[in-house]
């Protein structure tokens, strides 16, 4: 792959800095792709991260309709294909550890040429394209964004201040850049009922490329072998009315989580046990964000931070890397107007952003059974579906959704 700062990304005539320096608070799927793409096309970026490095860990994460194009686009398609999770299939299991019912990871397959990776293997991936042609700031983050004729004042937790021609959050959920440029969370963060919670823990229960799922009224457990087998990770899903706590404080998140699992069975204790220690730890509500604009004078966001559709879509990496490379080619084709811009990127993203946070609000309410008769049934259902004559088609109709949500948006060919 050429060097993302390469002659060939830039409109002719134009130095780096004519096209525009752009601050991207964030250094995660959103921010890395953005910043690729735009120093493709000649922008300046300057990523600014609060972790002192990229994150490593986290869980799978689905790539699949138009983010394939993306990744394809950008040469990292076939370095996802390597580092793909390859997980085999699944097994549902009792608080005592019997196997109640298995299933091939053939029959969960959205689409064969999805990809399913670690996180942080998707990060690191995406930080190695766009690394070249990019400023990194790690261990600082973005407290306050102030327009000014021309440019945006931005200042840091650390870093002196700074002006830049445009501002674009791509910080997550908890996004700071739209809470100092739009307003507080509360005013688009829609809870979903329940909290998620992943860590990396060592793959002692001997996992081949498989995944173990526990489920009990309003609570799931899921650990899978990660890495090549060499280490696992443990996700936990648990329905909950909304919890006051500091979403920076791991030690408070933990004793949540040990509180919502106390007394549970099957390797429940054991995985709280080494959750004290483990890497990577992550805790947060199964929330999305709802918008009805992305921008805000020269500031706009992107991914989760504009509109995350939460974990029970397994579209948020998709949109995140669709928006980024969306929002860059509208910038490019707007030659400076970024008004423009913006309106486009808001415009081409808009239905295929509502149709992926749909998915999420029709997941959520069946995605962990309240009651023991749910679990029962859902039970029932996975024993026989692998003998089912029509089980093709049966699992086609369940994932005809997501299929058509992930394709719904059309790339058009990137200038640069």
């Amino acid at each position: 792959m050429s060097p993302p700062a390469s002659a060939a990304g830039r409109a002719p005539g134009l130095s780096r800095a004519q096209r525009g320096n752009v601050l991207i608070s964030g250094a995660g799927p959103a921010g890395l792709t953005l910043a690729y793409w735009l120093s493709r096309h000649g922008f300046c970026p300057t990523v600014v991260e609060r972790a002192p490095a990229p994150r490593d860990g986290g869980q799978a994460v689905d790539i699949r309709g138009a983010a394939i194009g993306v990744a394809s686009r950008a040469g990292i398609l076939g370095a996802l294909r390597q580092a793909r999770t390859r997980t085999r299939g699944m097994t549902y299991v009792t608080a005592t550890g019997k196997h109640l019912a298995s299933m091939n990871a053939a029959f969960g397959v959205v689409d064969p040429a999805d990809v399913e990776i670690v996180r942080g293997d998707l990060v690191d991936i995406l930080h190695v394209a766009a690394r070249s042609g990019a400023e990194y700031i790690f261990g600082d983050s973005v407290t306050g964004v102030a327009e000014v004729p021309g440019a945006v004042e931005v200042t840091f937790e650390r870093a002196a201040p700074r002006t830049f021609d445009l501002v674009i959050g791509a910080d997550g959920l908890h996004s700071k850049v739209r809470a100092v440029a739009f307003g507080p969370e509360s005013q688009f963060a829609r809870y979903l009922g329940m909290y998620l919670s992943v860590f990396t823990v060592p793959n002692d229960l001997g996992l081949d490329y498989w995944q173990l799922i526990h489920v009990a009224p309003g609570k799931s457990v899921t650990v899978t072998s990660a890495r090549g087998n060499t280490e696992a990770r443990a996700i936990f899903f648990f329905a909950s009315p909304p919890l006051e706590y500091d979403h920076r404080d791991t030690g408070q998140q933990q004793e949540l989580l040990e509180t919502a699992f106390a007394g549970q069975g099957w390797q429940i204790p054991r995985l709280l046990a080494a959750m004290r220690d483990a890497p990577g730890f992550y805790f947060d509500s199964v929330s999305q964000v709802r918008m009805d604009n992305w921008s805000a004078g020269r500031v706009t966001l992107v991914g989760d931070a504009g509109y995350c559709p939460s974990p029970l879509s397994g579209q948020g990496t998709s949109l995140a890397l669709v928006g980024a490379y969306v929002l860059a080619a509208e910038l490019q084709n707007a030659d400076g107007d970024h008004g423009a811009a913006f309106a486009g990127y808001q415009r081409r993203m808009r239905d295929f952003v509502a149709r992926n946070q749909q998915i999420a609000i029709g997941n959520a309410k069946r995605f962990i059974p309240q009651t023991r008769r749910q679990i029962w049934l859902q039970n029932q259902t996975l024993k026989t579906l692998p003998y089912l004559p029509g089980k093709k088609l049966v699992l086609d109709l369940a994932t005809k959704g997501v299929r058509e949500a992930a394709n719904a948006i059309a790339l058009e060919q990137s200038p640069g």
